[in-house]
């Protein structure tokens, strides 16, 4: 097979990653609560390299997709094209997460699409547990990636992490408090309500979200993340 192009098919690609897989990546990931039902044995190291050289491709990430193999799918978020992807395509890809790394991978690529706030709405409400922590996850990105996005937008977000701090199921809990965190870490103007959230959850007496509260005031008041806030240009 030639070497990786734009051109490869999504067969091209899952043979590739047939023939790089081993065993040993497979049992390293299961140690890091990674599903690998399906996987391959392709480490992301190896796989962002491979997705550069292959560029974006939109008919090809659902191809990718299709297939169900974990890779593939980790291929299909890293190669998608945000603008071209639609709102039931995301949906549907939303209903098959089976593991938290392919939400998170994926979250990535729905917050750059025109209805990336529609779909936080809906996946915070939905009762499956990948599913809302995909609501969460794409707040934590947003929160870092869309810079041009106001500080507004996530102050409104707020009360939604408050009404879900009490899911106690691992990834819900884990992604409400890094979407937490990450709008603490944004700007000077979000890191006072922010935090006072996070103290208020961490005075509660539901063991889920006094946690969620205690994890996020630590690290908002650590005095490395005030000196890189100070630093910015509000």
């Amino acid at each position: 097979m030639s070497l990786p192009a734009p051109g490869w098919t999504a067969q091209d690609i899952v043979a590739h990653l047939r023939s790089i897989g081993t065993e040993e990546n497979r049992a390293g990931m299961a140690r890091f609560g990674i599903n690998i039902a399906t996987a391959l044995g392709v480490g992301n190291t190896d796989l962002r390299p491979l997705a550069r050289k292959l560029k974006r491709n939109h008919e090809r990430s659902l191809a990718l997709w299709a297939s169900g193999i974990r890779e593939a799918r980790l291929m299909a978020a890293f190669t998608g094209e945000p603008k071209k992807i639609t709102i039931g395509e995301c949906r549907r890809w939303a209903g098959d997460f089976d593991s938290w790394e392919v939400v998170d991978t994926v979250s990535d690529l729905f917050v750059d699409t025109p209805f990336w706030r529609t779909l936080i709405e809906e996946f915070a409400v939905d009762e499956r547990e990948f599913v809302r922590r995909t609501a969460f996850a794409m707040l934590a990105w947003a929160a870092v990636h869309l810079k041009k996005e106001p500080d507004a937008t996530f102050l409104s977000y707020l009360p939604l992490i408050e009404a879900h701090a009490g899911d106690e199921r691992n990834f819900v809990r884990k992604a409400v408090n890094w979407a937490l965190r990450q709008i603490g870490k944004r700007s000077m103007s979000l890191y006072a309500p922010a935090l006072a959230l996070a103290q208020k959850l961490a005075d509660s007496p539901d063991k889920t979200t006094r946690w969620i509260g205690k994890d996020a005031v630590k690290e908002l008041s650590n005095a490395k993340t005030l000196e890189r806030l100070a630093a910015r240009k509000i």
